[in-house]
Order: structure tokens, then C-alpha cells, then sequence
């Protein structure tokens, strides 16, 4: 009897090609944002705002394509049992019983640990990157949380931050309509393609640092220094917020971040110098000075 296997291996082939092809041409249609995953942080033209932006979006993006396909994958098996196995005009009764099916048992179970082993190794290799600090970075920020605006420090040459410059803001204050006057916000000012690492500080309760479109946030806690190292390579005005519940008035923890220029960061911390907010402000206003172990129960300045 000839064999029909070669005419149906043809068959799925030629099925295949239009498949491809129209793949091929979806992708190449798509936008910079598409390609992203419609993640923000991207110019039009692809420009990223941070060194690590791209890599973060590539996770997220590569995660969802090989979610998608295997979504497809069982959604597809799960609807050729509905049909393949229902039950027929004339028949009653429960359909034949099908069970201890080594090869179906051994694939659902090592394709999930594939992909569970897969996940693990690419994220742990993208967070090993981001938790990475830079020893001798351009620039050292701290950035202070607390109930319900921040505070940034920008240190400068001497250990005992005498020359660092500060700005301390307020919280922000909606309208009635909901809108926030931006220009009231707390700003952090950072240069453009310069190493930035900010030590992230709570006065206390535990926040968390996001800045929206650098794609990464880290939390801040009361007696232990977080930092995160990046090189801001994109000038423009981006969102900041706390990502952390923290109280009563959490919505309300906003920040802008400017990535300017050499020239315009230098010329804003001597717009700091010049309005004498000079010095170290990192244990100014702490809440939570009696930390445990301590035995303290008033803070540095004895109130």
C-alpha cells in the first residue's frame, strides 16, 4: 500500500510557509513601542533612558513570547480533545478512558521544568547586572523616603559630606480635579552619560525608589542602605513615584527626575551651594531614631 506521509509532510509545509511569512512581516511592522512591549522608557526612534533599560525590556518582552507560545500550544491540545474526544451521535456513556501515558506524563513534566530552569537563569543573569554597584561612580546621590515626599542629597568630595548639597520637599497637593502642579514636586537632577549610584535611605517606614520609565525600583527600609547603580543616557523629564504602601497619603509620594546635561547639573548644585542648603542631611528628621538595640528613645538632637 503506498504511503500518504509524504504528500501530508508537503502539505504541512506549504500550511507552514504563509504562517511564516506573515509572521515576518508582522514583526517588521511593528513599532519601536510594540517591540518593547509597549513598555515605557523608549523614544520613538528606540533611544533608551538608562544602560539597562533595553536589557529589562528584552526579559519582559522574550518572557511574553514564550508565555504566548506555550498559552497557544495548550490552548490548541486543549481544543482538539474537546473535539477529538467528544462524544458522537449514538454513543452514551463516558468516552474510552485514556491514562498512564508515559510519553504525554514525561513531556509535561520536563517542559515546565525547562522553562522554569530557563526563566530562573535569564533573570538571575539580567539581576546580577542591575544589583552590580559601580566602586568609583561620577556622581553620589542619596535619596532619602519618608511619609509622604523624598529628600536628595548630592554628595561631593569629602567623606564627611560637608559639601554635599540637598534639596527636601513636600508632599504633593492634588486639585480638586486631580491634577498635580509638577513644578512643586521634589527633583532629582542627574547628567546625562554619566555613572550614578544612589544610596537609598527611609526616615521611616519602608518605600520603595521607582522611577517609571529606567524600568527597575528598590525598596528602602529603616536601618539598612539600598543602592542602585545606572548611567542615564537620554536628557528629558521622567515620572517618579513611591511603590511601597506606606501610609495615608502614599498616592501622594511623587518625584520628577531630570537628566540634563553636564553643564546644567554642575550650574543647579550651585544654585543648592548658593541658597546655603549645604552639609549632611542624612540623619535630619528621622522618625525612627530608637532602633533596636539601641536603647535609645529620643533622636540626635534630644527632642
Amino acid at each position: 500500500m503506498p504511503s500518504n506521509r509524504a504528500p501530508s509532510t508537503r502539505r504541512l509545509r506549504w500550511a507552514a510557509l504563509p504562517i511564516g511569512i506573515a509572521a515576518a512581516v508582522a514583526l517588521a511592522g511593528c513599532s519601536t513601542t510594540e517591540l518593547h512591549g509597549f513598555l515605557p522608557g523608549f523614544t520613538d526612534d528606540g533611544v533608551a533612558a538608562t544602560n539597562h533599560t533595553d536589557m529589562v525590556a528584552g526579559l519582559w518582552v522574550n518572557s511574553w513570547i514564550v508565555l504566548l507560545v506555550v498559552g497557544i500550544v495548550t490552548w490548541g491540545l486543549m481544543g482538539w480533545a474537546a473535539i477529538a474526544y467528544r462524544r458522537r451521535r449514538g454513543q452514551s456513556g463516558l468516552p474510552v478512558q485514556l491514562r498512564y501515558n508515559m510519553p504525554i506524563e514525561i513531556f509535561y513534566t520536563i517542559v515546565p521544568l525547562i522553562l522554569v530552569i530557563g526563566f530562573f537563569a535569564f533573570t538571575a543573569r539580567d539581576q546580577a547586572v542591575l544589583e552590580t554597584q559601580t566602586e568609583n561612580p561620577d556622581v553620589s546621590i542619596v535619596a532619602i523616603g519618608k511619609q509622604w515626599a523624598w529628600d536628595f542629597q548630592y554628595d561631593g568630595q569629602n567623606a564627611d559630606a560637608s559639601d554635599a548639597v540637598w534639596t527636601m520637599g513636600v508632599q504633593a497637593v492634588p486639585a480638586a480635579n486631580g491634577d498635580v502642579d509638577q513644578a512643586k514636586l521634589p527633583t532629582l537632577y542627574l547628567p546625562v552619560d554619566k555613572t550614578v549610584k544612589i544610596k537609598l535611605q527611609s526616615r521611616d517606614v519602608i518605600h520603595s525608589f521607582w522611577i517609571i520609565d529606567f524600568l527597575y525600583k528598590k525598596d528602602m527600609y529603616i536601618g539598612r542602605d539600598n543602592y542602585w547603580s545606572f548611567t542615564p543616557t537620554r536628557e528629558g523629564t521622567y515620572a517618579g513615584k513611591c511603590a511601597e504602601l506606606c501610609g495615608e497619603y502614599h498616592s501622594a509620594m511623587l518625584f520628577n527626575v531630570k537628566v540634563v546635561s553636564d553643564a546644567e547639573y554642575e550650574k543647579y548644585l550651585a544654585s543648592l551651594r548658593a541658597a546655603g542648603q549645604t552639609g549632611d542631611i542624612n540623619k535630619a528628621y528621622d522618625r525612627l531614631a530608637n532602633l533596636p538595640g539601641t536603647g535609645a528613645t529620643t533622636n540626635e538632637s534630644g527632642e
